[in-house]
């Protein structure tokens, strides 16, 4: 009598052992959960599976949309298996050979992708998923004890679910297979010869007993119904609607011959489902170790071809050969899901990698700041590339920059692009400096439509009666009136529970449609990404329409926009959509704050900005990854590329990777605002500052005549004059001072340049250790690529090994005067603060308005560490004048503008635009520096 192969038992036994190492990997992973989605055009369809998602679609679903719930799922990192059920009965047809293999090869857990197949069919066991049924049936082979290799076995079927898979997966194991059909001549002499008898025909009790061998292990994937009345002992076949269910084999009559034998049902069924099971464990593993590996990159940097003198930028960022972004993104292990391509060399990634690697240690954090820069500008971008290059190419550490994304502004104006430069660069170049993938449009998009919208609702408060302004803003709609979503925040806000516009009170009403902007109030501006100086102050509503409702404003360039500053400072889609709607845009005369959120747009915002919310992914020359990500200035906002972006970069690289970011302007500015601002809201801690140097710009800070862009240097720049440099390093001195107070190793990279001559250099590296540097390195990456900063990777990569004792510099609840005080003193070096009427009149409604407890974004000159462009060096004694103080609560600061600043620079005599053009014949831009 045989014994009986029950998969029941055997199926709740390998669960068991499923839900022992899930736990066992939650101990060291506590995210991890596998997930099983199944996709039904079924209703009530029992859910199965580990962490399983039944994705129930309608009968009347079509092809497309089961394709699309595939893709979806694809997609979800948190999906690691994926079945599709297809009923016979659709009303609409359905080819399910395509449905199959839209599955991703490694979520198809049911092994039925034609890739899986394939490679099940030619012996790639371990890199393949072996379909349920017949590695449930393999389990029971196994679980008789019988030694597969060097037998005879038999498949009854070939199908793609059961038969052929089954065939493969004995033929892999040394097994010596015959696979037979209905039609096969001889058939019960072929199945005599079998030791393994699989049958999986569809037909009820196909089998007979006198075909099977004595001792053979019969496994019956059959699962047939018959009518209730046909003959049968078989006191365990269930029954169900007057059917009795039977497998392919006479059960009663081979179980008189065979060794072992699998009942029907309770055989092969339970055995499906816990394979089901057991491939989704699996495939959840295989995910959990990509991302462990995630930190273990295939980078092939690129070479470079170097050339003395140094060819232009562009001459030198077009000669190289940039590798395509979807091959780097595979080395960095970035899955296709995660990265979409804007052509072939840049690309969107997905936030949802941070999520996927959010068990994954962070790489170490550091910041490239500068001494008070020079009108030329002292190299910070290209000291941040060649630090990038020299880390990845030459060290062999995984490395990530993040940079900003320039304004067309500078671009075109007096500063041109922003790069890098020489042989450390970011390419392309071209498309790095000019548009990239839109964000800075979105912006301008996004902020002008708040602009529209605060004027136009200005003017419909002015021109219309309560009653008529609610009828225009909560409409009837077939008889039925309802508030939008974004209008039940206006309500929360005002205190109004109800809910049913008509259940308001006139006063209720009232408070609702009424606004009352102040116009005096007013923070919020146009914006366009153009240096144009006659938009500083202009006349809005002349047209006839508008009806006398002028009002005077101005445009502000748009990396200075509020927007810019969020984009830069969010945490996730969720967070911007918040900031975006508490963005404050003048006040009520009763001086209530008056928000996006009231205004009804921040919804709006938000679907304009929800691309632009995506790091973009571009590469060195050397093929090192950066991303470029925001760009708000340095001099009027906070300086700093998206929180966003170093996250996911951290998370890339791993722990004993790199993430070098550049905070713009000198140490006094970007580098203060990356410590008290970017590292507040990020939770970010830094293990090291970069702060750049280059000697020219320490004998200007010495009294070393004018340097104007585009005239010849002095003779005092070119000539060594050590006595100038040294009166000059008070400005580096000060910088490195400034670093210490927030408790970061500081590393000097001397940005050389070729008439620096010996003692110079020397002269720098000793007074800057001697003044609280960790180390002073002499750097040539403009000339050498990253080949040019190697000492300048291995001293950062020392620093990062010290001890950060970072803080911040001030106490978030002070008073927002003392605050500005502190950065005034602390890193200025100012004596005081002066406040104007109007910035006291500014702080005092930010305080009664509830917004005292932000930090501060100072927006003063970079041309010195004072208010004053003209003071060089170190000065002291001097007051700060703070002019206004205006509030940007949806990034999360207040903005006190120092001085004569301006939010809309202008163009010079001669823009760099004069020189860029575009070669009609091969498309080439040229010109762009």
């Amino acid at each position: 009598m045989a014994q009986i192969l029950s998969g029941k038992d055997v199926s709740e036994e390998i669960r068991g052992q499923i839900q022992a190492e899930i736990s066992s990997i939650q101990e060291s992973c506590p995210a991890f959960k596998p997930g099983l989605a199944i996709v039904q055009k079924l209703k009530n369809a029992a859910l199965v599976g580990v962490d399983a998602r039944h994705v129930q679609l309608s009968n009347t679903a079509t092809q497309q949309d089961i394709v699309q719930a595939v893709e979806r799922l694809n997609a979800d990192p948190t999906v690691h298996g994926i079945i599709v059920q297809l009923p016979l009965d659709t009303s609409s047809p359905v080819d399910t050979h395509l449905v199959t293999n839209t599955i991703k090869p490694e979520k198809d857990v049911d092994g039925l992708h034609q890739e899986n197949a394939g490679k099940l069919a030619r012996g790639d066991m371990a890199d393949c998923i072996v379909p349920c049924t017949p590695r449930g049936c393999f389990e029971l082979i196994k679980k008789s004890g019988i030694e597969v290799a060097g037998k005879r076995a038999v498949v009854i079927g070939r199908s793609k679910i059961v038969g052929a898979p089954m065939s493969n997966l004995l033929t892999w194991n040394h097994a010596t297979v015959t696979v037979c059909h209905s039609k096969t001549a001889n058939l019960p002499d072929v199945v005599r010869e079998a030791d393994i008898l699989v049958v999986a025909i569809g037909r009820p009790r196909f089998v007979q007993k006198d075909w099977v061998k004595p001792g053979a292990v019969v496994i019956d994937c059959g699962i047939n119904s018959i009518p209730e009345d046909s003959d049968s002992d078989n006191e365990d076949a269930s029954r169900k609607s007057g059917k009795r269910l039977v497998g392919d084999v006479d059960y009663e009559g081979v179980c008189e011959v065979a060794g072992w034998i699998t009942p029907v049902p309770g055989g092969v069924g339970p055995m499906t489902v816990a394979m089901l099971l057991k491939n989704t464990l699996d495939q959840a593993k295989q995910a959990l170790n990509v991302a462990k590996a995630s930190s273990s990159w295939k980078l092939s940097p690129l070479q470079l071809a170097l050339k003395s003198p140094v060819p232009s930028d562009i001459d030198i960022a077009q000669a190289q050969t940039p590798k395509m972004i979807s091959l780097l993104a595979g080395e960095l292990n970035l899955l296709p899901e995660e990265v979409d391509l804007f052509g072939k060399l840049k690309a969107k990634v997905s936030l949802k990698v941070l999520e996927r690697l959010g068990t994954q240690p962070d790489g170490k954090y550091v910041v490239v700041t500068g001494i008070t820069p020079t009108p030329l500008g002292e190299g910070k971008s290209t000291t941040t590339i060649g630090l990038t290059q020299a880390l990845g190419a030459h060290v062999g550490k995984n490395v990530f920059a993040c940079v900003r994304q320039p304004s067309q502004g500078p671009t075109f104006g007096i500063k041109g692009g922003a790069a890098g430069g020489g042989y450390s660069q970011v390419i392309p170049m071209e498309e790095f400096n000019l548009h990239l993938t839109g964000d800075i449009h979105a912006i301008t998009a996004a902020n002008n439509l708040l602009a529209a919208q605060l004027d136009a609702r200005m003017f419909h408060e002015a021109t219309q009666t309560d009653e008529a302004l609610y009828k225009r803003l909560v409409p009837s709609s077939k008889g039925k009136r309802e508030f939008a979503k974004i209008q039940l925040r206006r309500l929360k806000k005002l205190g109004i529970e109800k809910l049913n516009p008509d259940e308001l009170t006139e006063e209720e009403v009232k408070a609702f449609v009424r606004l009352d902007i102040d116009q005096e109030t007013i923070t919020w501006q146009r914006v366009m990404d153009t240096n144009d100086r006659f938009l500083r102050s202009i006349t809005i509503g002349q047209g006839p329409q508008e009806k006398g409702k002028t009002r005077v404003c101005q445009f502000d360039i748009t990396v200075a926009s509020e927007i810019m500053a969020i984009l830069a400072l969010t945490t996730s889609l969720q967070d911007m959509r918040e900031r975006l709607g508490n963005m404050v845009i003048a006040s009520s005369k009763a001086g209530v704050p008056v928000t996006a959120d009231d205004l009804g747009v921040s919804g709006a915002l938000t679907v304009l900005m929800k691309d632009a919310i995506r790091p973009n992914l571009m590469q060195t020359l050397e093929g090192t990854p950066v991303f470029v990500h925001a760009g708000p200035f340095a001099n009027i906002a906070h300086g700093n590329s998206s929180i966003l972006a170093d996250k996911i970069a951290l998370k890339l690289v791993g722990k004993d990777g790199f993430v070098v970011t550049e905070a713009g302007f000198g140490a006094d500015i970007g580098m203060e605002k990356f410590f008290n601002i970017k590292c507040r809201y990020s939770g970010l801690v830094p293990n090291a500052v970069v702060l750049v140097a280059t000697i020219r710009a320490l004998k200007m800070h010495g009294g070393g005549p004018t340097v104007v862009a585009g005239v010849p240097l002095p003779k005092a720049y070119t000539e060594e004059n050590l006595e100038l440099l040294e009166k000059g390093f008070s400005n580096l001195g000060k910088q490195i001072e400034n670093a210490n107070k927030f408790g970061v190793p500081v590393v000097v990279a001397v940005n050389g340049f070729a008439t620096d001559t010996k003692s110079e250099k020397e002269l720098v590296q000793r007074l800057a250790r001697e003044n609280g540097a960790f180390d002073a390195i002499i750097c040539n990456h403009w000339a050498e690529g990253g080949k040019g900063a190697t000492d300048l990777a291995r001293a950062v990569d020392r620093a990062c090994q010290e001890t950060s004792n970072f803080k911040f510099l001030y106490d978030i609840e002070l008073p927002i005067e003392d605050k500005i005080e502190i950065i005034a003193k602390e890193i200025y070096g100012a004596d005081g603060i002066e406040l104007s009427p109007e910035a006291k009149e500014q702080i005092a409604r930010y305080k009664k308005q509830g917004f005292n407890d932000l930090p501060i974004c100072m927006a003063k000159t970079h041309l010195s560490l004072s208010h004053d462009p003209t003071l060089k060096g170190r000065p002291t004694g001097f007051t700060l004048p703070i002019r206004e103080a205006r509030a940007s609560i949806g990034a999360g600061f207040i903005y006190p503008l120092v001085g004569t600043m301006s939010t809309m620079p202008g163009l010079p005599t001669r823009p760099c635009f004069y020189d860029i053009d575009i070669d009609p014949d091969t498309e080439e831009i040229v010109g762009l520096s």
